[in-house]
């Protein structure tokens, strides 16, 4: 799995889809609903399912980051499947606060 920017990635078991922003620094799995996320253009496996510990969700739009691998994604569709990295759950990351303009 070459991770480079501005590739897109597909859930195996759902409907979310991403676009790399910031590749890892070292050679990771990006993984989605429990099983590794397939290159946009190939097929989706069969016979898979979301697994009940990667069911949280991904929100279309959101961008999620590692701060170990320093990998960074943006989900261009939402699913039913959380993306995680070997494993590991990434969260979210927080919007940027904007300043005040009184």
């Amino acid at each position: 799995m070459e991770l480079k920017p501005g590739s897109r990635w597909k859930s195996a078991v759902c409907d979310t889809e991403v676009v790399v922003v910031r590749p890892p620094k070292t050679p990771v799995s990006l993984e989605c609903g429990g099983h590794p996320m397939v290159a946009h253009a190939a097929a989706k496996p069969e016979g898979l399912s979301v697994s009940a510990d990667h069911s949280g969700g991904t929100g279309m739009g959101k961008r999620f980051a590692d701060e170990d691998s320093g990998m960074e994604v943006l989900c261009s569709k939402g699913g039913a499947g959380s993306l995680s990295i070997n494993g590991q759950p990434i969260l979210p990351k927080d919007a940027k606060k904007l300043p005040a303009s009184d």
